[in-house]
């Protein structure tokens, strides 16, 4: 299959093997989100890593904070840097690197050992594994026409969480033992000899990451075209910073795409603390080991790949707008769910739960309802992310992609402390997740508020 452009100053022709090039780089990004961020290392970090959770989560959160401060005020500077310098392959390897090593270091988060490394180590790993993603981004319009960007970006969104699937599945059935017996949910010694007692079952998703994502953007690198070579570094940083500067200048001339952008800063941050926060928050109320929010992954991620296949079709028959929209009512209706649950009841106690535990996984009645939201929340978090990709790519024309495309990871991350950081402010006063957790309700809701009367395509120039 050959994939043919006009205009624009596309590549002529764009051969298979390059454009599932480009989709695998989220399959290989994928598992460092699965594994690590969300559902075995985050709540290993909470749960297992000190001995009081509560301050553990808030540090979860803090380093969340930070990385997402640092990766706001960057992107966009590097997004234009790219535009100037041309080629994104090159960025995209250097961050490779800092990831790679800082994952490796993951190694070291032994219970009991300082908690200040891990939480640099996550920091770089985030903040490379973010910059990448803004290179990887602005090369997606040189692939497929304005028409099929929607569904080439959910179709590797797609991909992406069966990359981090197939992780999940592997380190929770051959790797995570049991605290109690040591074994795995197979009955079988885990692989490498891994200690569950001392975190190695947890401490062990860095480097299968690390190794996963090494492999797996090469065909990136090998085949995916990239754009060609422009200005040497030097003149490239100096133009892309004056380029930087005229394009925020120029987004008063186009309300439409500020408009998204300012819709996306809000709503993305309430995703980015359900994906940051959701596991953590399961393991804090429910006690949950490694084998039971490992299993927990893997359902949200089955689901992820259906709701990715299916928003697929809906964004090129409806439009990126309308499944951003009905993807943010799900994740409203499935946060307030979560916040709604306990032991012994859901819905603020308007429906009571039985306290039983009938053994084995899940339990009791209450962690049924929250897989139950959890559900929605598989459903809708890859569909709301990759159609926002696809809503700008079909917003803004090739020359300009690397500069929005940074702009765009800013929206995504100029106030995303803000949702941890209220996270931090409201579980501290309280000394309640829960409370800290109904916070994401203010930013998934007035996200969605602003972006229902946004045009779609965003490029709507305003008369001047």
């Amino acid at each position: 299959m050959e994939i043919v452009h006009i205009g624009d100053g596309a590549p002529a022709k764009v051969p298979a093997r390059g454009i599932w090039g480009w989709m695998l780089f989220d399959w290989a990004a994928q598992p460092f989100f699965t594994v690590v961020t969300t559902f075995i290392f985050g709540p290993y970090f909470v749960s297992r890593l000190t001995t009081d959770p509560v301050s553990a989560q808030a540090m979860w959160s803090n380093m969340a904070t930070i990385s997402s401060i640092i990766i706001a005020v960057l992107s966009p500077v590097l997004g234009s840097i790219a535009d100037q310098s041309g080629a994104r392959k090159p960025w995209i390897g250097f961050f490779a690197v800092i990831k790679i090593a800082s994952l490796f270091c993951l190694w070291t988060a032994a219970p009991g050992s300082p908690i200040i490394y891990p939480v640099i180590f996550m920091i770089l790993a985030s903040i490379s594994a973010e910059f990448s993603i803004v290179f990887n981004d602005s090369m997606m319009s040189r692939l497929v026409s304005k028409d099929d960007v929607g569904r080439l970006s959910n179709t590797a969104w797609g991909l992406g969480y069966l990359g981090g699937m197939i992780v999940l599945i592997t380190v929770v059935v051959l790797l995570a033992g049991s605290p109690e017996t040591g074994k795995t949910i197979l009955g079988l010694m885990p692989l490498f000899g891994l200690d569950p007692t001392l975190g190695q079952d947890a401490r062990i998703t860095g480097p299968i990451s690390a190794v996963w994502y090494a492999i797996f953007i090469l065909p990136m690198f090998f085949f995916t075209p990239d754009a060609r070579r422009g200005l040497p570094l030097g003149p490239a940083v100096r133009s892309g910073l004056a380029e930087l500067k005229t394009t925020l200048a120029d987004l008063k001339h186009r309300p439409g795409i500020a408009r998204f952008l300012f819709a996306r800063m809000i709503y993305q941050d309430g995703v980015n603390g359900v994906l940051i926060l959701g596991g953590t928050f399961a393991a804090g109320m429910f006690g949950w080991p490694t084998i039971e929010i490992g299993i927990y992954g893997i359902i949200l991620n089955v689901v992820a790949i259906f709701g990715c296949l299916i928003a697929g079709r809906l964004d090129k028959r409806l439009g990126s707008k309308t499944t951003v929209v009905v993807s943010l009512t799900m994740l409203l209706v499935a946060t307030i769910g979560i916040i709604s649950t306990g032991p012994g009841f859901t819905l603020f106690g308007l429906v009571k739960l039985s306290t039983e535990n009938a053994g084995g996984l899940f339990g009791t009645a209450a962690e049924k309802a929250y897989i139950l939201y959890g559900l929605l929340i598989g459903l809708a978090f890859g569909p709301v992310q990759a159609s926002s990709r696809s809503y700008l790519a079909r917003s803004v024309s090739l020359a300009e992609a690397g500069r929005y495309f940074g702009i765009y990871a800013l929206s995504g991350r100029a106030t995303s402390f803000m949702a941890t950081l209220f996270f931090s402010i409201v579980t501290y006063w309280t000394g309640s997740a829960r409370y800290g957790m109904a916070t994401l309700i203010i930013f998934l809701a007035g996200g969605l508020l602003v972006l229902l009367p946004t045009p779609y395509p965003a490029d709507v120039p305003k008369k001047r």
